[in-house]
């Protein structure tokens, strides 16, 4: 078969040439006829177009499309549009691949086909996360690492078709998150079943935790409460305000750990130097999602009472 990794990317150069070199350096099997990298640049303004056009013959499985600042939802069905792909693999371009990692979810995904009898299922692959740019893919598997999500686009495989019937990325998810577990929604409604494939592993970069980034994700928090009220709006079940966070026990939760709001952004900021100075930078995070979940949980109530949702 051909296989389309769909890429979509905004001011992500340094990590995207990782991700495109650990791509150009797949180990393929009989099962894959050839692969095509289509990535699609959200309107970035750090070189990224120039860069990849000036280098296009470091990568002969790259197709690069453009499109102005709209999010990865649009970037996705872009992608699509132009995948030339029997089956769509879709990574984040800060994730940076093992050398099987097409060929495993290839593997399981034909398994998967035989045992079902048809194609209505999508390989979810393994994210390990690691702030190592160096050297992503040294970074052991950790519990953190573990997820429920259903369909979460930083490392899934899923037949072209099948995705096309589902209707793809909705595109009024124009701000940060929830666009892939929404569309997660509609495949487990049309009986589309998730095939667990560890395997497949991917190494998903970030920083390392600086003060400097916390206005930055507040903001995620923000704009992820916006978004969620958006997925609920369209899946309105008890189901989807559990992963929103939409409930009266998620408002307690975070008040409580956080004693009302007392331990925030601001009154953490001494701990969260000592530790960042101390090579602790992924404890100090972890700390820090306690304000940020209470932010988060607090801004989706507002923004439900402002439009008369409940």
């Amino acid at each position: 078969m051909l296989i389309s990794v769909v890429i979509p990317t905004y001011n992500r150069l340094p990590i995207l040439i990782k991700c495109l070199d650990a791509l150009e350096n797949q180990i393929l099997n009989g099962e894959i006829y050839n692969f095509e990298i289509v990535i699609v640049d959200d309107g970035s303004t750090d070189g990224t177009v120039d860069w990849l056009k000036n280098n296009i013959e470091s990568y002969p499985h790259l197709r690069l499309f453009e499109q102005t600042h709209g999010g990865p939802a649009l970037g996705r069905n872009l992608g699509v549009e132009k995948s030339k792909g029997d089956l769509i693999v879709f990574i984040d371009s800060d994730l940076v691949v093992d050398r099987y990692f097409l060929m495993n979810h290839v593997d399981s995904l034909g398994m998967a086909w035989k045992k079902l009898g048809n194609r209505k299922c999508f390989t979810y692959g393994s994210v390990i996360n690691t702030s190592n740019f160096n050297n992503p893919n040294s970074e052991p598997f950790k519990l953190q690492d573990l997820s429920w999500a259903y369909f979460a686009t930083g490392n899934v495989a899923i037949d072209k078709n099948i995705l096309e019937i589902s209707g793809l990325f909705d595109p009024s998810f124009r701000l940060y998150g929830w666009e892939d577990l929404e569309l997660g929604e509609r495949l487990r409604n049309m009986g589309v079943k998730l095939v667990k494939c560890p395997r497949a592993i991917g190494y998903h970069w970030h920083p390392a935790l600086a003060l400097d980034q916390i206005p930055q994700l507040i903001q995620i928090e923000k704009e992820r409460a916006k978004m969620g009220l958006v997925f609920y709006r369209k899946h309105p079940t008890l189901r989807v305000k559990f992963i929103i966070q939409f409930t009266l026990f998620h408002r307690f939760l975070w008040e409580f750990l956080t004693f009302g709001g007392l331990i925030n952004t601001k009154t953490l900021r001494p701990l969260l130097s000592f530790l960042i100075k101390n090579g602790q930078s992924a404890l100090a995070m972890e700390l820090l999602r306690l304000p940020l979940n209470l932010i988060g949980v607090r801004q989706i109530f507002r923004e439900a009472s402002l439009i008369g949702l409940r």
